[in-house]
């Protein structure tokens, strides 16, 4: 084990540094629009008929393909990467946002007008706050599939776990494989449980025994 950590280890730290790099800014941006675009579609709930279902269709493009294609239009950079996994860590969170602001129950909405409250007032203090269980909810979705998408950086040699995953696919060396396997994995409980914290701290009190709280 020692001699395993003594030729791969700076490598295995390197890789773990890059690959939650793309994640964490790939997820933080991926968030931002997923919100905004979410909120935007809840205000005009008829572009949702044309959007999603584009948006369902974009997400059965292979991530491959759709790094491949950014590829040949941005180059060898990291920003290859982080606009594909930044696309496909908005879906998630832009179907659940637009999915929790239209479950809130219209009364709750009606009391925040009855009370003088503006329509962005009402988004900010009543919807969202509703429907804060299941934007996060997308947000942990996103950000658990994109530790495993990062993983695809590596095909076009920029780094992270995938270097270890697939030099060991390619020389048929298991502990290669478990070197990139065993890290993502980790990585993806330990921001799964970080996010659950969050959710539990952005839930208004009334609505955290139904998130585990």
């Amino acid at each position: 084990m020692r001699a395993l950590f003594d030729t791969y280890g700076a490598m295995l730290a390197k890789a773990i540094a890059v690959h939650t790099g793309y994640v964490l800014l790939s997820v933080s941006i991926g968030f931002v629009l997923g919100l905004a675009l979410g909120i935007l579609l809840s205000r005009v709930p008829r572009w949702s008929a044309v959007i999603l279902p584009v948006v369902s269709v974009f997400q059965t493009i292979p991530g491959l393909v759709f790094i491949g294609l950014l590829f040949l239009w941005l180059g060898m950079v990291p920003a290859t990467v982080i606009a594909a996994l930044s696309i496909y860590a908005m879906f998630p969170v832009l179907k659940n946002t637009y999915t929790g602001i239209l479950g809130v129950e219209r009364k709750y909405v009606e009391a925040a007008k009855g009370c003088g409250m503006s329509p962005f007032q009402a988004l900010v203090k009543v919807e969202l706050p509703l429907a804060m269980p299941t934007i996060i909810a997308g947000l942990r979705m996103a950000a658990i599939y994109t530790v495993s998408w990062a993983v695809l950086a590596a095909m076009i040699g920029l780094g992270g776990l995938g270097d270890f995953v697939y030099q060991g696919t390619s020389s048929n060396n298991n502990t290669l494989i478990l070197l990139g396997a065993i890290p993502a994995a980790v990585l993806a409980i330990v921001i799964g449980a970080l996010i659950d914290l969050l959710q539990k701290k952005v839930t208004p009190r009334g609505l955290r025994k139904g998130v585990g709280g």
